[in-house]
């Protein structure tokens, strides 16, 4: 079964990372939630998520995941930004072909790192400015990389990765389960 890591930072929206979470483990794709800082991260709507691990515990092993999802979040986005560990896992799988998602304003983290060069993306309405090739799109993927827009996209965003990760096949069988 394919593993991946979601990454919290302080700040982050509630939606992308709930979603996701909930999704990708009903799709059974082995998910560890993951915090910048500590055992319990703050979303920007005060919600307080005991995380599974913290990222400094994995450091060690994280050649063992097939992905990171990045939710955005303000200020989480710019705190995951802020985090080097965050930035040299998402450089190293962006480099290596492992899966990189990001929602909202985390895929400028993508763009910070030169990832993005020539590619489509999209991210949160504004922007996608920072992008060589911007999409309109609830959900853009682009070889391993894989963007969406916002809290409102947060479901299609993570049936993508579903559908990545282990066949459209799957994601069919969660989105008729979720009743998306």
């Amino acid at each position: 079964m394919p593993k991946a890591i979601i990454t919290l930072a302080d700040g982050f929206e509630e939606i992308e990372a709930i979603s996701v979470i909930d999704i990708l483990r009903r799709a059974g794709i082995n998910l560890l939630v993951v915090g910048t800082t500590g055992n319990f991260i703050t979303g920007a709507h005060g919600l307080k998520v005991q995380v599974d691990k913290r990222l400094v515990d994995i450091e060690s092993d994280i050649d063992n995941f097939d992905a990171i999802i990045l939710p955005g979040g303000y200020p989480g986005y710019e705190n995951l930004m802020k985090t080097p560990s965050v930035l040299k896992i998402v450089e190293k799988y962006g480099k290596s072909g492992k899966i990189v998602a990001a929602i909202c304003g985390a895929p400028l983290i993508l763009a910070k790192l030169g990832l993005l060069k020539d590619k489509k993306a999209t991210a949160y309405p504004g922007f996608e400015k920072n992008f060589d090739r911007p999409r309109d799109d609830p959900v853009v993927v682009d070889e391993n990389f894989i963007t969406s827009r916002g809290p409102g996209t947060a479901i299609q965003f993570a049936l993508k990765i579903v559908e990545i990760m282990l066949g459209k096949e799957k994601m069919i069988k969660v989105k008729s389960e979720i009743l998306a």
